[in-house]
């Protein structure tokens, strides 16, 4: 039984080099390689990798792994930048605020703004095209709209 440094290395070789838009593909391409894991672990595993599902104009989803280092944080910023324009709108409840998305933009937004820490965020939980965050108590609407921004530069002057 290979360990979990192994299957997480394989599991990042397999999605940068092939487009994988399941788990299901990717177990069965991770057990063609020798691993013996269940769909739970392999849950746990690109959660932990923070392996996100973007949209493919030609394929549907495919997974994505972004590789970003402490040194990374600015380009970063620019690198996904592009999601901004999957952003729909922005509505606030308390210490939550509610964002809209276009479909399959979700699940990237909230792993990207997860991946910021910023910290003004608690976290967030996505779903096709709705984002839940929840912020910290004491934090405006302008403190989190102002760490959006920071976070995806092109979202100032859309939200």
């Amino acid at each position: 039984m290979k360990n979990r440094a192994q299957r997480q290395l394989e599991i990042r070789r397999i999605i940068q080099n092939e487009s994988v838009h399941s788990q299901e593909e990717l177990l069965v391409k991770l057990k063609s390689k020798g691993f013996d894991l269940t769909q739970a672990t392999l849950s746990r595993d690109l959660k932990e990798m923070q392996v996100a599902k973007v949209p493919h104009p030609l394929k549907g989803y495919t997974y994505n792994i972004p590789n970003i280092e402490p040194e990374q944080r600015d380009s970063e910023k620019s690198r996904f930048n592009y999601l901004a324009d999957g952003f729909k709108g922005i509505q606030f409840s308390g210490n939550l605020a509610v964002v809209k998305t276009q479909p399959g933009y979700a699940s990237s937004i909230a792993a990207v703004i997860d991946n910021a820490n910023s910290w003004e965020i608690l976290g967030t939980i996505a779903g096709d095209d709705t984002i839940l965050i929840i912020m910290k108590e004491g934090i405006s609407k302008l403190d989190l709209i102002n760490a959006l921004t920071d976070i995806m530069p092109n979202l100032k002057g859309r939200i």
